[in-house]
């Protein structure tokens, strides 16, 4: 008769229950990695809670004051700063070419407050150069990175203007910048 060795299928053991240390490894482990807001800390954490009662079978629910703990004492070592997560957003967004508008929808979707956005981008209009307009230092910038208006080909420039300003448009820079980045000449003074 011939023996067959038949794996046996392995079983599952259920996760570690949520604990504490867990929740502040995990709070950690994701502070190392990305620059968070407190709203986003929180999220995270309550989709770890989530999916590990899940597999428990437990009721998330039961585990928000210790979410609550965990986030309060990551902003009070310092680790999350919802003001400093904003700057460097907002400096960050704008060298990528992000409108005023675009830049205070993404903050919001990240759970900042809409006072800290406007401070934040006031605290950028101080600090730079009086002649400065932010919005079309923006616009360049993303026109640029998307090789609109002069930074097309020039055979095909005149062709996709209009496209040109549809997709300044959706990035949320009003119609005359738009029509004024798109039209600028491309080898005069008025380019970057």
């Amino acid at each position: 008769m011939i023996s067959r060795n038949v794996a046996k299928a392995p079983v599952d053991k259920p996760p570690r229950p949520v604990t504490a240390p867990y929740l502040e490894r995990a709070a950690l482990h994701y502070l190392e990695r990305y620059s968070a807001s407190v709203a986003m800390l929180r999220q995270t954490l309550q989709r770890r809670v989530e999916k590990r009662c899940r597999a428990r079978g437990e009721e998330a629910s039961a585990f928000a004051e210790m979410i609550e703990s965990t986030v309060a004492r990551a902003v009070s070592a310092g680790l999350v700063d919802d003001a400093r997560f904003t700057a460097g957003r907002v400096a960050a967004l704008r060298r990528r070419g992000t409108s005023a508008r675009a830049l205070s929808a993404k903050l919001a979707a990240k759970g900042v407050a809409r006072d800290l956005v406007e401070a934040a981008m006031e605290s950028e209009r101080a600090e730079a150069e009086p002649d400065v307009d932010h919005e079309e230092v923006a616009a360049r910038a993303y026109a640029k990175r998307r090789r609109l208006g002069p930074w097309r080909r020039p055979e095909t420039r005149e062709a996709h203007r209009d496209r040109d300003l549809a997709a300044l448009a959706r990035a949320g820079f009003g119609y005359a910048l738009g029509r004024r980045i798109v039209e600028a000449d491309p080898e005069g003074d008025d380019l970057p």
